[in-house]
């Protein structure tokens, strides 16, 4: 596998009652028929990952497609000077490195992914996926509808970036991560982004000092707390009716 740093694997000998609950999970396989779920295990490698871990390397041979089982990562790439941009943030559930399907023309990753936590990743050889797509016309169209609402959003995040001022933009962005973020049975208080403001000002593509000056406006409003190298939104509730009034 290259530059790919896994550790504790985790191959799919377990048994397919072991493993389906975990692969419900991810977006595009949990309506799938228990049929074609357990044709896909069979040909998956688990692996867990720590906090900090890169799972791949910008422009290293793109071997295959990622589906995370728990934790979150960010995809990132870098400008001219060599500085990190964070393109996007994947949480449980979501897909990465899967722009390499039938590309014939790059054979290469397009951007690193990093935890942001401590989790688990599904490994899945971009050929055997690739069959997979060709011969279950179910497992196509689920990812047909994963990467257009994908698509949707990232078209929605250039419309913010090049169109808001600061202020808006960092809110909007708040908004986004906090709604991956805040989970399944979640309460309105404390929801964290497991991003600095360095990470952040990236997100939003403006600068650290700008996104700073937003903060501490937040932060004396009581909506955000900065703890750990994590960004917290106090009360979500108090947050929603800030962006949308009357909510």
């Amino acid at each position: 596998m290259g530059q790919l740093e896994r550790i504790s694997p985790h191959l799919s000998m377990i048994p397919f009652a072991e493993m389906e609950p975990f692969m419900r999970k991810i977006e595009i396989f949990k309506n799938l028929p228990t049929s074609v779920l357990a044709g896909i295990v069979k040909r998956t490698q688990r692996f867990e990952y720590k906090k900090g871990q890169r799972i791949i390397v910008e422009e290293s041979k793109a071997e295959g497609v990622f589906f995370i089982l728990a934790g979150s990562v960010k995809l990132t790439k870098q400008n001219e000077h060599g500085n990190e941009i964070i393109v996007c943030i994947k949480k449980r559930g979501d897909i990465f490195a899967e722009a390499c399907l039938f590309n014939q023309k790059n054979n290469c990753y397009p951007a690193t992914a990093v935890m942001l936590e401590d989790g688990e990743i599904v490994f899945l050889n971009k050929r055997e996926l690739e069959n997979e797509l060709l011969s279950q016309p179910e497992l196509a169209i689920e990812m047909i509808r994963y990467m257009s609402e994908q698509l949707q959003d990232f078209t929605s995040t250039l419309r913010d970036i090049a169109l808001l001022d600061v202020y808006t933009k960092t809110v909007r962005t708040l908004e986004k991560l906090a709604e991956k973020f805040r989970g399944e049975g979640y309460t309105r208080h404390n929801i964290e982004i497991p991003l600095n403001v360095q990470e952040f000002a990236t997100v939003v593509g403006v600068s650290r000092e700008s996104i700073s000056r937003v903060f501490s406006k937040l932060k004396k409003d009581g909506l955000i707390d900065l703890r750990e190298r994590k960004i917290i939104i106090l009360d979500w509730c108090l947050f929603c009716a800030l962006i949308k009034p009357g909510y």
